[in-house]
């Protein structure tokens, strides 16, 4: 039975059903049964793009770890692809005597697969419970969040309701649910025009609160780099890619990557409650910039002049205002007691 003829099934059998379900499983099926990046998959994430990403995100980490003492730490990834992040951080922290022992949240076993070809010995955890509880943390995820389920909340003839999927014929579609009690929807978003829509996500909230509270207990320090906004906010950001292009989400669910923009106001919230430093979100520009992203690239240009004008391309495509630049953002979480990081 295919993604599809089980989501039809289910709406036959129960009625309408919740984005978030439909999301959730179109997005197993679909993480859990290919490597779904580069040339030959649907999309290509910032890792892939050049191993400046990586190398700057590592040395972040590794300024942090050395103005702290040097602790034990470990390095714990969420959604973490290929691995390719990791293996680059992992190399660029090398080079200061940062060696923490690495652990991946990842359920897919054939991104697993992949993992395991570029890094040696990882500790691979179902979800982020299981993450070691004696040393601090360095948590990274990168385009993780965009791909958690969402609900929407649809505001039709004064009251708001749920945006729900119907099925018929084989055709998916979204149609209006359940009315909401008022008292869910932000204050400030209540008297939003006719047809507005909220998005919101609560599995996204519970991940954020359970790192939030590790770091807090354990020390240490993450990033979050999605694209997304700062929230609450209205707005329809659901949304399909594949084969590199944006796609109908009603279609062929399970065979389409299914995202949505991250609401990194209510992600940051989350985390400040749990009593740690905040910082940002910022454009993915301007910190990478900050981090030193333009001098990388010159003395990569300069080790390999034959791979310039590749290089400075994937420098603009990490930090342009036209490409990587501006839409996707970074929100940094660090302990109390740990010094204030670069780049914010």
């Amino acid at each position: 039975m295919t993604v599809a003829q089980e989501l039809a099934a289910r709406i036959k059998a129960k009625g309408l059903i919740s984005l978030a379900d439909y999301m959730a499983t179109a997005n197993a099926h679909y993480y859990g049964t290919r490597d779904p990046l580069g040339a030959e998959g649907d999309f290509i994430t910032a890792p892939e793009i050049s191993q400046m990403f990586g190398e700057l995100i590592g040395l972040w980490f590794a300024d942090l770890w050395m103005r702290m003492g040097k602790p034990d730490v470990h390095y714990v990834e969420l959604g973490p692809g290929r691995g390719t992040l990791a293996k680059d951080a992992l190399r660029a922290m090398a080079l200061v005597g940062c060696r923490p022992s690495v652990h991946l949240v990842e359920t897919s076993l054939a991104l697993r697969l992949r993992q395991a070809e570029n890094l040696s010995d990882p500790v691979w955890h179902q979800d982020f419970g299981s993450v070691p509880k004696d040393a601090p943390l360095f948590v990274m995820a990168n385009e993780f969040f965009d791909a958690l389920p969402i609900h929407q909340l649809v505001k039709s003839e004064g009251v708001w309701r749920q945006r729900a999927v119907g099925c018929k014929k084989g055709v998916f579609a979204p149609m209006l649910g359940n009315p909401v009690p008022l008292e869910i929807i932000p204050e400030t978003l209540r008297d939003a025009e006719e047809g507005a829509v909220i998005e919101t996500g609560p599995l996204g909230v519970r991940i954020m609160q359970t790192i939030a509270t590790r770091l807090a207990e354990q020390g240490g320090a993450g990033l979050i780099i999605d694209y997304g906004y700062l929230g609450p906010a209205t707005g329809d950001s659901f949304q399909a890619v594949k084969a590199h292009a944006y796609a109908s989400p009603w279609e062929e669910p399970g065979e389409r990557d299914l995202t949505a923009h991250v609401d990194f106001g209510t992600l940051g919230a989350m985390a400040h409650t749990q009593g740690l430093k905040v910082l940002g979100p910022m454009g993915q520009g301007p910190f990478l910039a900050r981090l030193g992203l333009a001098e990388r690239a010159n003395a990569l240009a300069e080790m390999r002049p034959d791979k310039a004008e590749a290089l400075f391309s994937e420098r603009d495509r990490l930090a342009s205002v036209d490409a990587m630049g501006r839409l996707f953002k970074v929100l940094g979480l660090v302990h109390t007691d740990w010094p204030e990081p670069d780049g914010f």
